[in-house]
């Protein structure tokens, strides 16, 4: 099966059987899983996407839902319901996917549909909205399965299949003792195969991985992707045992963690919208280019230093946009390479080095290569093998500066604290254009005047 993409002709097809009746939009939605109809929800208007939500069973409107991309902003589409629907919706959602969308409202509108749940319901939202959305806790669902330590094999499976009841699915049995402390988890397979007078005490792996409530969610991912895990449990300080976090909710963190980097690295503010309008892009990316083009002037003070060597020698000019060119390309990658290690491994001191190393040498021996490349165009077109030269030792030198920077500059911004996604770009960019100017201009001006 392909993934599902939007066609025209089935946004078509879903606004005519809207303006045929509900009978005929109810087979035409049929036809659609409710994630796929989330997808559609990105071309429908808000008056289309409560047509079908107020059409369809409470089963189904909540996945579609909680389906729905942030940025349609399901929550504005929730609230908008009438109470009773919006009540049922809710309540068939998973708490962490209910929490996550009602958080996104206003607090006025936030307590109108907690006062509409049964106390039970809202009682484990409010709960969960305690907790930073970005952390273990607000990545978290309350409801799991747990045995106690000293269950024996038979009524622990009584005990599953009662709590498994109100559950949709579960991947891991989690096992507390009488003080409803975390002693470890268990596998239902290991249960079935376990001898009839066995207990878990015996089953139970006490090496579990865990989290606690305020763990930041990328180390939570990172955890899961590592111990190659299907969920992993959340536990406060007392190692009572709060819930769970599952794969599907990770893989969600993982693309909203690689888009914000993406962004951050681009200058781009991650509070823009991907498809937000224009104002909002202005508003998100100016500020960073005003940065940019304090950086450029510094940059441009430079040249403005080696004016008269430009002047006796014109074709310098040509060969310092493709310097800098080159050194930001290199610095880029350099970049990009170091700021995606630091996200998924806490290096140590020495790893911290040897990647500032590894960029060095990879930059000295792509700044030569390309290097050589313009000498011998330089020496051919120009017929100035000292031109060449100079051009030669400064591409070296600029690609050899763009490793370190590349990978220097994230790093130390992690030890002192500052995200390295956010302003590394700017500085190395800032790096190589300088040095690309200094250094061809510089040793021109020693060695060809």
């Amino acid at each position: 099966m392909q993934s599902f993409e939007i066609d025209k002709s089935d946004v078509l097809k879903v606004k005519n059987a809207i303006l045929a009746g509900d009978e005929t939009l109810k087979m035409v939605l049929e036809e659609y899983h409710a994630s796929e109809i989330a997808i559609l929800f990105e071309r429908l208007d808000k008056s289309e996407q409560r047509h079908i939500i107020n059409l369809l069973p409470a089963e189904i409107a909540s996945e579609i839902i909680s389906e729905m991309d942030e940025e349609s902003h399901p929550e504005e589409l929730l609230f908008e319901l009438h109470p009773d629907k919006r009540t049922e919706i809710v309540e068939e959602l998973d708490y962490d996917d209910a929490t996550d969308i009602i958080s996104q409202l206003e607090d006025h509108e936030q307590k109108e549909i907690l006062e509409d749940l049964t106390e039970d319901h809202a009682s484990e939202i409010r709960n969960l909205l305690t907790y930073d959305e970005k952390t273990a806790g607000g990545l978290m669902n309350t409801e799991l399965i747990c045995v106690n330590i000293n269950l024996t094999k038979k009524d622990a499976i009584d005990e599953i299949i009662r709590q498994s009841e109100e559950m949709e699915e579960f991947y891991t049995i989690y096992v507390v003792d009488d003080e409803e402390a975390f002693k470890g988890i268990v596998s239902l397979k290991d249960i079935i195969k376990a001898k009839h007078n066995a207990k878990i005490t015996e089953l139970v792996k006490i090496d579990a991985v865990y989290v606690h409530p305020n763990t930041d969610q990328e180390e939570v991912a990172n955890l899961i992707s590592q111990y190659n895990l299907t969920s992993i449990p959340v536990i406060d300080e007392n190692q009572k045992l709060l819930g769970r976090v599952t794969f599907d909710d990770v893989i969600d963190v993982m693309e909203a963690e690689s888009t914000e980097d993406i962004l951050k690295i681009s200058g781009v503010s991650e509070d823009e919208e991907l498809s937000g309008n224009w104002v909002e892009a202005v508003k998100s990316r100016l500020p960073w280019l005003i940065i940019n083009l304090g950086t450029a002037f510094l940059a441009s003070s430079v040249v403005r230093y080696f004016d008269p060597t430009i002047k006796l020698i014109p074709s310098l000019a040509a060969y310092m946009t493709i310097i800098a060119g080159m050194g930001g390309n290199a610095a880029t990658q350099a970049l990009a390479v170091t700021v995606r290690r630091i996200s998924l491994y806490d290096l140590t001191d020495k790893q911290a080095y040897r990647t500032v190393l590894k960029e060095f040498t990879v930059g000295l021996i792509n700044g030569a290569a390309n290097g050589l490349i313009v000498f011998i165009f330089a020496f051919f077109f120009d017929g100035n093998p000292m031109l060449g030269l100079v051009i030669f030792l400064a591409m070296t030198g600029n690609l050899i500066i763009a490793g370190i920077t590349g990978a220097g500059i994230p790093l130390i911004l992690k030890r002192v604290g500052i995200d390295p996604a956010i302003a590394s770009s700017i500085i190395i960019t800032t790096f190589t254009d300088v040095f690309g100017f200094l250094l061809i201009l510089g040793l021109a001006s020693k060695l060809l005047l």
